[in-house]
């Protein structure tokens, strides 16, 4: 025990200042709480980024680190996000044999008709916005909230333990499948704790029980397939990574290189149907109403941490003296399906390694251009990222913290210079890296098979 003490002294006290600011982030922290928030959030990535150089040889000892992180926010409610009650909410309708989608919960409370034991709590955590708006979260994802809510029974720390036993598992199959991939890829196997170990990703998916971790899971298993030439297993995960959020939709047009044309409609033709299975049980015509109202919500109404859009919205109370959010948002959401479908013409999607690379530069794009980026939302782009020679995903994760200057104002109102300063970082990091790349081709890193 000595000798490994003095081996492993430094790692050691790291790893144990990196539990303690988790620890503290977990059971004693309030999101009001801005500079606390931002010193524990810069402390775990320098602390986090030290422990990955120091043991990126030793696989073993990342990953036991990586879950021990994870497993220290086993019982903490969130404390950034009160996304957690619609979760719970929406698994208990399911149990109840009540369709999720088809009022919302102030519609209930409107009504005097309180659909389960407990909803008066759950209607008081999740806050005025979730309970007048129609719930957006796919099929399989309200399959997951079902089982918390069961296995939780009427506790709601026990519904968030069973959530956060489900996103940790996701992370495990990550870890799994990404190592795989990157073997594949002759790319270092540590690359995948870029995401396992980044704090954005321990705190915003395990911590606030986002399930953009779920949703990866289900791409890279399916990316790994497609690899791998199981197309048709493929095909199967990526209509599960669809039916936990819609965001991977937009990867669709980005595999028609890899596969040729048959396969293509082939392809899409199975992710068509089970998703049409997926959403069957709960179709109606209040169904699709409250379904893709809730949707446009995301293109209409909400802002959050933009860039390119607050520019926009700026111009537009110059030209037309009223915030054009109704119409620049499906503007925008055109400009970025225009792109997708550019993107999908290069012909680095015939090498896997090349069609991730523009699945991350799509998913960067849609994220420049959205009115909305919470900071879950990098999670994509950040797992796309560790198969390329790219980092600033890595930088944007770690400044996206300012946008959370919001919520320690009583009116929720952004602090513009902080947001601006996130993206001048962001941008600046894009250009270093897009400028040291310009001699080669478009950048389809290392060398692939079509395998």
């Amino acid at each position: 025990m000595k000798k490994f003490l003095l081996l492993y002294k430094i790692p050691f006290l790291i790893f144990l200042s990196c539990c303690a600011f988790y620890f503290a982030f977990a059971y004693d922290l309030e999101r009001t709480e801005f500079l606390k928030l931002l010193t524990l959030w810069f402390a775990l990535f320098f602390l986090s980024w030290k422990f990955f150089q120091m043991q990126r040889y030793n696989l073993k000892i990342l990953l036991a680190a990586a879950v021990i992180f994870r497993l220290l926010f086993l019982f903490a409610v969130p404390n950034l996000s009160k996304d957690f009650y619609r979760f719970i909410w929406d698994g208990r309708l399911l149990l109840e044999g009540i369709n999720p989608y088809l009022m919302t919960p102030a519609e209930y409370f409107a009504a005097g008709n309180l659909p389960f034991l407990g909803a008066q709590e759950l209607y008081d955590g999740m806050g005025s916005l979730s309970a007048g708006n129609p719930t957006n979260y796919p099929p399989l994802n309200q399959l997951f909230f079902a089982l918390a809510a069961f296995l939780g029974g009427k506790s709601i720390l026990a519904s968030v333990v069973w959530l956060r036993v489900f996103i940790i598992a996701a992370d495990i199959g990550i870890f799994y499948f990404g190592r795989k991939l990157l073997k594949n890829l002759n790319l270092p196997k540590s690359n995948i704790f870029f995401y396992l170990l980044n704090p954005l990703i321990i705190i915003e998916l395990t911590g606030n029980l986002h399930f953009e971790g779920v949703i990866l899971f289900f791409l890279l298993a399916g990316l790994y397939l497609l690899q791998r030439q199981k197309w048709l297993f493929s095909a199967l995960l990526f209509s599960c990574s669809i039916a936990v959020k819609l965001i991977p939709l937009m990867f669709l047009p980005l595999l028609f290189k890899r596969l040729g044309w048959k396969k293509a409609i082939l392809y899409y033709s199975i992710t068509g149907a089970l998703l049409l299975l997926f959403f069957l049980p709960f179709l109606s015509g209040a169904f699709s109403e409250n379904f893709f109202s809730s949707i446009n919500l995301w293109f209409q109404k909400f802002e959050f941490n933009a860039s390119f859009y607050y520019l926009i919205r700026w111009i537009g109370y110059q030209v037309e003296g009223y915030n054009i959010i109704a119409y620049a948002g499906p503007a925008i959401a055109i400009v970025v399906f225009v792109l997708i479908l550019a993107l999908s013409t290069l012909k680095q999607n015939l090498r896997i390694n090349g069609l991730i690379l523009s699945m991350m530069f799509g998913s960067v794009v849609y994220l420049m251009l959205s009115t909305t980026v919470h900071p879950w939302y990098l999670a994509t782009p950040l797992l796309l990222s560790i198969f390329t020679r790219y980092k600033f995903v890595q930088v944007w994760s770690l400044m996206v913290v300012l946008s959370y200057f919001a919520y320690s104002q009583h009116d929720y109102k952004e602090n513009l210079w902080f947001i601006a300063l996130e993206y001048v970082v962001v941008f600046g990091v894009v250009s270093y890296e897009l400028f040291r790349h310009q001699k080669g081709k478009f950048p389809a890193d290392l060398t692939d098979s079509r395998r």
